[in-house]
């Protein structure tokens, strides 16, 4: 929530606010188009919606209005600042993908990309040449045809995060976000994990988190109203300023510290393959060098935090979804068992195990990673559905809305993967929630193909050899796991306990033989 100022920074506060939302409201209203706004929350003077805007579970209070006022996209104006929700996946694809070159931006957001630093992530970044360039130097190493380069990495730390769940099995959840910080460390600088309390992984842990919440919009009054950015730091009321310092150098660590030490190891003789490593070698000569170096920096490093943060949550939904939901459990082993007959999963065994990609498409759907996609940015006027929507507005889309639209998925609250299924198979006339989890149009994840078989594959693995179980206490009654999650850009599950049981003596020693090959 945005704190709120008393006493003197209140008044500093609403005299900067009303200055502010005055200019902002006079240069806006010069062009008003004779069509309505999309429906939405009745607005104040000055303040707009203000004081509407949601800043915890936002995508649950949008939906409700798209119910309230019947509609699938809705209007805000926060002094100036015009909000457009988009609550349908058709009102999203209509727009972000048919209309993309209108709504291809981004919105700069000042706590972020300017008080913080993120300005170089390739999410954040205008829709022109620099988003390109970390565009293609992503798709060059992640490419289909190259995909031995990342899958490696992605089948080592899966196999070798197995005994440690045979040696502390209630530790899973911690051992699955070592493995996935381990993993995102050594594809994008082949840099190795420390076996506890890296200080890599904390480090991007901590700055992700800052992000998230930073990004959220309306957290804090600098986004709405930037001419508050050059109050004096000593000035009441300009906490954010501080904040902001704090969570910058974070920044500015994440970005360097892995990149330097991996140029360090190139220079050693001792690196290993990675998506830095690998740019670095093939620079062109013939180009400025240090802008090229530039551009692969900013890429690793979304490839580290991006690729880290949103996998964990997952699985760790993956776990939570496997104590709820027992008769999923057992289904998905039945498969395993009969197509793998007691060996590991492998990529290759993808297509035949169709009801593991059931679970997760339904992991995607269930519970999204991000409930609310990255805003766009319209760069144009544009009409839909008879309404008006202002050049410069915030285009939010509510993924969370599409992934729970009974209208696509019946039942939308419950863990169900065979909705996914017919006749064995899955069915293809059934929206695969990737369409939506992902992003849309040209700003859809870059990542997503690289995320999702790193996913796919940790579910397969960890139910061929493990069953997972609740937890008992003192008096061995099982402790039911928790189902709530935190607000933010990146949801994450709030604290539950479960533990992990190999299936088998057979399944035990698969595990030991496996992993000492590594």
């Amino acid at each position: 929530m945005i704190s709120q100022p008393n006493g003197l920074d209140l008044l500093l506060f609403l005299a900067t606010l009303g200055v502010a939302a005055a200019m902002l409201i006079y240069a806006r209203s010069r062009k008003r188009s004779t069509l309505p706004y999309p429906p939405g929350p009745k607005r104040l003077p000055v303040l707009g919606n203000l004081l509407d805007i949601p800043t915890s579970f936002e995508w649950e209070t949008y939906a409700r209005w798209g119910k309230e006022y019947d509609s699938d996209i809705l209007h805000l104006n926060t002094a100036g600042n015009d909000f457009v929700i988009l609550n349908s996946l058709k009102a999203a694809t209509d727009l972000l993908e048919k209309r993309s070159a209108k709504y291809s931006n981004r919105p700069q957001f000042t706590m972020v990309t300017e008080l913080m630093g993120w300005k170089w992530v390739m999410s954040a970044l205008q829709y022109g040449e620099r988003w390109r360039e970390r565009r293609r130097a992503f798709a060059k190493y992640f490419h289909a045809n190259n995909s031995s380069q990342w899958r490696a990495p992605q089948m080592e730390f899966v196999r070798k995060m197995l005994p440690r769940f045979l040696d502390t099995p209630e530790d899973c959840l911690a051992i699955t976000k070592h493995a996935v910080g381990g993993m995102a460390l050594s594809i994008a600088y082949g840099l190795p994990i420390r076996s506890s309390n890296d200080p890599l992984l904390d480090l991007v842990e901590r700055a992700v988190a800052a992000v998230s919440d930073a990004a959220v919009p309306g957290a804090f009054w600098v986004d709405i109203f930037p001419i508050l950015k050059y109050v004096p730091e000593f000035f009441p009321g300009t906490g954010f300023m501080r904040k902001a310092k704090v969570w910058r150098k974070m920044q500015v660590d994440m970005r360097d510290m892995p990149f330097q030490q991996t140029i360090r190891n190139m220079v050693s003789g001792i690196a290993k393959p990675s998506f830095t490593s690998t740019s670095l070698q093939n620079l062109d000569e013939s180009r400025d060098l240090r802008h090229q170096q530039e551009v692969i920096q900013d890429t690793a490093a979304v490839i580290f935090a991006g690729g880290a943060d949103t996998t964990v949550s997952t699985i760790h939904t993956f776990f939570n979804a496997m104590l709820s939901f027992p008769e999923t459990h057992k289904k998905a082993q039945e498969e395993l068992d009969r197509v793998l007959g007691g060996r590991l999963p492998e990529f290759g065994d993808e297509a035949d195990l169709p009801y593991v990609s059931a679970i997760v498409k339904e992991l995607l759907r269930w519970k999204p990673v991000t409930p609310i996609a990255l805003p766009h940015c319209s760069t144009e006027d544009d009409v839909y559905q008879g309404y008006h929507i202002p050049k410069g507005s915030i285009v939010i889309p509510n993924v969370w809305a599409m992934l729970h639209d009974e209208d696509i998925y019946s039942n939308p609250s419950t863990f169900n993967p065979d909705r996914f299924m017919k006749d064995g198979l899955l069915d293809p006339s059934v929206r695969d929630p990737g369409s939506m989890a992902f992003g849309f149009g040209r700003r859809i994840c870059p990542g997503n193909q690289v995320g999702l078989s790193f996913l796919w594959l940790t579910v397969a693995t960890i139910l061929a050899t493990f069953d997972v179980t609740k937890v008992l206490d003192e008096d061995g009654t099982a402790i039911e796991p928790s189902v709530q999650y935190q607000s933010s850009i990146i949801c994450h599950p709030l604290p539950f306990r479960c533990t992990l049981k190999p299936r088998s003596k057979a399944a035990e020693e698969l595990i030991r033989s496996t992993a000492d090959s590594y």
